[in-house]
């Protein structure tokens, strides 16, 4: 069937579209008087945000935060949590922060050092509590005696102490080496100040960003609004955090979680509403008619989006784990102050420079002939004519990348994933390969019984093929019938076959005994996690996709975004899986941080939506003004193709620049949230989306009458409801070709 002619369709030209009635135009919508009030008080706007950005700094800094060190992987209910309340009680040292130094000298450790020297040095630090040197007895002596460890304790939790105390440990161990000794640390601290050092990973993700955005726009001033922007909002939030840290527990890798985040949506959202900016100047609308206008068709799509993601994130909280609850209020406060900078501070900016901005928009403009949108236009209609192939190859795409996920191996990354040139790496290796694998995550077993019942307990340990068994201590009484065994797996930490022996041991001794540590704390607590994944997907997929009924009125685009975001989300931790797990391209093999996977959905879903959102409310714009479905398809894609691949571009770099920091979790973050965003512009949105659409035709807006009574009305083109499209047999309404 071929298209009908019609007078604004012959080429579908970006002009084809049908001008908004001035009613519908003038209409005094919350988001149109939003953008006249930035519009008027520019000024004030930009004063404020000023004001609120030194105001939270000045006090962040005034009161300090009050971050916890991450360590927390406390799980009620589990028996590593009851170990660690009992240690707690009885043995509270077992649970406070530690630092090992590890020497090493093939002549045998002891054949040029000063022990004494070493000890008292490391003594006088402040924060350490306490200094053992090595033992053979305590089984701190290698067994070809080329390399010792010396414990020392600190007198806080792990990892707590300042950064000062871990520096100050790494310099007087240090000095200590000499031609033949080699002196290492190794601890959570240490891996802290290590691994914590700036990058440049922000500046550079930033400065690509902005190239991109100039090549967009061809001009700086207009490149670097939504920069700006972001800037403003990440700013904010940091200060924010640090002040949220006194009321709830953040762990203290979320600042970095926060700028990750608040960078790529602050400026996702920004160069949203300014790109429809953009297209209405060009379309022939004043400045603030302009601003009204993509504040109520882009800033509306702003405004769902991000509450899409603030909805994601707050299914996080089905997992009932509070060590991860401050992480996620920030990270959802990061979304909100991006989405209100970019409703509030840019029309303000657009306000002050929006002069400038016009007449670099129209000149750049004048010197192109290409009609706008054409190559996403015929890019459409390539699509439109096979809808079947391009469906199947991006689903089968997706799910061959997806598969991989099914076997993710959730675990914490340990000093045997950092960088082989530092010391903790360095002094992994050697424990490993002198004492052994699990030497580097003991076991700890607490009887609450009798000695004999202790004893009984330490055979079965010791006979059990996954123990060490001469590196099995005695029972020790720590109080009155309560015994403490440890224990060295024969495998490491981060090996699965760790987790079975845990598992086994736990159903082979049975009460009253605890197998605990923090090896099992990382066990329980990645169990945990992938067991109530499940009901956080499903809490997840059901708020937004109630979202995306009450703002489309369509049933089948709600399951369709449902399907699709879960197939890219699955293609991204497909593709972490396979560089982070099993170590291809430049990664180390090592297991998934635990909360990666749930973090990882939570944003990717919620971030998706910008792109649905934004790409089918424009397709609706044009549905409901035209009634021809295929038309809204071409012309949708045709006026967001390109914002939608510059957004992404934007959030690739960004995203893609954390694969340049040191920490392997941010490491992870940043390249998931790259790959799902490559995925989702390039294979959702421009192949999958208009593939579906064309298949489902006017159906693609059907919802059931019962359902659109009871569903709140939320519309995202900021027009009265009762635009809707006249009702049409579908085939006189869709012309397809």
């Amino acid at each position: 069937m071929t298209d009908a002619p019609r007078p604004d369709q012959g080429h579908d030209r970006a002009d084809a579209v049908p001008d908004r009635p001035m009613a519908s135009r003038a209409r005094p919508t919350g988001m149109r008087r939003l953008a006249g009030l930035a519009q008027r008080h520019r000024w004030t706007a930009l004063i404020s945000w000023v004001a609120v950005l030194v105001g939270v700094t000045f006090a962040a800094q005034a009161i300090g935060d009050d971050y916890s060190n991450g360590s927390d992987v406390s799980l009620p209910g589990s028996q590593s949590q009851a170990m660690a309340d009992l240690l707690e009680r009885h043995r509270p040292e077992q649970n406070g922060d530690s630092v090992t130094v590890v020497l090493h000298d093939e002549r045998g450790w002891d054949a040029d050092v000063d022990l004494a020297g070493l000890s008292e040095g490391l003594a006088a630090i402040d924060h350490v509590e306490q200094v053992t040197p090595p033992d053979p007895r305590l089984g701190t002596v290698s067994a070809d005696g080329t390399v010792a460890l010396v414990d020392v304790a600190l007198d806080v939790e792990r990892g707590g102490a300042p950064n000062e105390t871990y520096d100050e440990l790494i310099e007087v161990a240090g000095s200590y080496s000499a031609d033949g000794l080699q002196v290492e640390l190794e601890g959570k601290g240490i891996r802290k100040v290590e691994n914590g050092g700036g990058s440049g990973a922000e500046g550079a993700g930033m400065l690509a960003a902005l190239v991109i955005l100039i090549f967009m726009f061809g001009s700086f001033l207009a490149a670097s609004l939504p920069l700006i922007t972001a800037v403003f909002a990440v700013g904010t939030v940091l200060g924010l955090a640090a002040l949220l840290s006194h009321l709830i527990a953040i762990p203290d890798y979320t600042t970095a979680l926060l700028v990750l985040v608040g960078l790529g949506v602050g400026i996702d959202y920004a160069l949203l509403v300014f790109s429809r900016y953009r297209g209405e100047l060009l379309r022939g609308a004043d400045r603030p008619e302009a601003t009204a206008t993509a504040l109520a068709t882009a800033g509306r799509s702003v405004l769902f989006a991000g509450a899409s993601v603030i909805l994601a994130m707050a299914g996080l909280f089905t997992l009932g784990i509070a060590a991860f609850e401050g992480m996620v209020t920030a990270v959802a406060v990061t979304v909100l102050v991006t989405m209100v900078a970019s409703l509030t501070l840019l029309p303000a900016l657009l306000g002050l420079f929006g002069k400038r901005i016009e007449k670099q928009v129209r000149k750049r403009a004048a010197k192109t002939s290409r009609e706008p949108g054409e190559r996403w236009r015929r890019w459409a209609r390539f699509v439109q004519r096979k809808p079947w192939p391009a469906l199947l190859v991006s689903v089968i795409a997706l799910g061959a990348l997806a598969t991989p996920a099914l076997g993710i191996h959730l675990g914490f990354n340990d000093a045997g994933n950092d960088g082989e040139d530092t010391t903790t790496r360095a002094a992994y290796d050697l424990i490993s390969e002198s004492f052994g694998p699990g030497a580097n995550g003991p076991l700890l077993i607490v009887t609450q019984g009798t000695r004999e019942q202790a004893e009984a307990a330490h055979a079965v340990i010791a006979a059990d093929p996954g123990i060490v068994a001469e590196r099995v201590s005695p029972p020790t009484p720590i109080a009155d019938g309560v015994f403490l065994i440890r224990a060295e797996p024969t495998t490491s930490p981060q090996d699965e076959a760790t987790a079975e022996l845990v598992t086994d041991l736990r159903d082979e001794l049975g009460e009253p005994h605890l197998v605990g540590g923090p090896t099992a704390a990382t066990i329980d607590y990645s169990g945990a996690i992938a067991d109530r994944f499940p009901l956080f997907v499903i809490v997840v997929i059901g708020l937004s996709g109630l979202l995306l009924l009450s703002v489309f009125r369509s049933a089948v685009i709600a399951a369709k975004a449902a399907v699709l975001n879960v197939l890219s989300i699955g293609a991204a931790l497909g593709a972490m899986k396979l560089v982070y797990q099993d170590g291809w391209l430049w990664a180390d093999p090592g297991p998934i941080e635990a909360f990666m996977p749930v973090f990882i959905f939570a944003i990717v879903f919620g971030l998706s939506m910008d792109y649905e959102v934004f790409l089918l409310s424009r397709m609706r714009e044009i549905w409901t003004a035209t009634g021809d479905a295929q038309h809204a398809v071409r012309e949708g894609l045709a006026h967001t193709g390109g914002v939608i691949t510059a957004a992404a571009a934007v959030m690739i770099v960004v995203f893609g620049s954390f694969a340049m920091m040191p920490d392997r979790m941010l490491q992870q973050a940043g390249f998931a949230l790259a790959v799902a965003v490559l995925i989702d512009a390039v294979v959702i949105r421009c192949l999958a989306v208009p593939a579906v659409m064309r298949l489902l035709g006017p159906k693609a807006w059907w919802l059931p009458r019962a359902m659109d009574r009871r569903l709140p009305q939320l519309d995202v083109e900021g027009r009265p409801e009762a635009a809707r499209p006249p009702e049409r047999e579908p085939e006189a309404a869709s012309h397809s070709r």
